[in-house]
């Protein structure tokens, strides 16, 4: 269930994993250094749909096109901008959200967008060794409810390293000893399994407070019609 969506950044790439009666859409765009296989985006993916949530990952331009860098901030952006009519288009509330660089670009575009929320998964709250470079900017400045997801030994940011914030400005799960794929070592009190779980439960948790009114999602109904034709 994919299709590819024109961009002023190129040709884009949603995998549609449709809820039967869905809820709200949640939108996830992979990192810098990898695509829509990672370990917590597959977890979401098989998990949101039985509770309402229909689940669209969004492979950027550059990784459409086969290329091994990512670009630009901004033409990330960009890329993000072009694909989002097609995630509003069955009309549900959107969830904005991406791992490490497409957490970024979700913080960032989530306002201007009308995003329903933000899920930032292994945000990178700064290059690693270099705390001084922060963007807890672009976390705080992301104006809706907004989830972290972080591995307790994330170079790119630890959970005690995140910024206090107003209350309601974001809220943070620790997924312990995970690094920032969320990959736990085999010496760790909890396995691979257990630490997915954690994130699949709590991403799940907190998208049922969003609320969003069930319905019959007619676009992706039609998607799913037309590969079964």
């Amino acid at each position: 269930m994919t299709e590819t969506v024109e961009t002023d950044a190129g040709p884009a790439r949603i995998t549609w994993h449709p809820a039967k009666r869905p809820r709200l859409v949640l939108a996830a765009s992979h990192g810098a250094g990898g695509g829509i296989e990672a370990r917590d985006l597959k977890a979401l993916a098989a998990a949101l749909p039985e509770h309402g949530v229909s689940v669209a990952l969004v492979e950027q331009p550059w990784r459409v096109a086969g290329k091994k860098l990512a670009p630009a901030p901004k033409t990330l952006d960009t890329g993000w901008r072009g694909v989002w009519p097609a995630l509003a288009a069955p009309g549900l509330p959107v969830v904005s959200g991406g791992r490490s660089a497409g957490a970024r670009v979700a913080c960032r575009t989530a306002a201007e967008l009308g995003a329903h929320a933000v899920l930032a998964l292994g945000f990178p709250l700064h290059p690693p060794g270099k705390p001084e470079k922060s963007r807890a900017d672009e976390l705080l400045g992301a104006g809706v409810p907004t989830l972290v997801v972080q591995g307790g030994n994330d170079p790119f940011g630890r959970p005690e390293e995140f910024p206090e914030a107003p209350a309601g400005a974001y809220d943070l799960i620790e997924v312990p000893y995970a690094d920032h794929g969320f990959a736990v070592p085999k010496r760790a009190e909890i396995s691979q399994e257990e630490a997915l779980e954690l994130i699949t439960a709590g991403v799940l948790k907190w998208t049922g407070s969003l609320g969003g009114t069930p319905g019959n999602d007619r676009r992706t109904a039609a998607v799913v019609r037309c590969i079964r034709c």
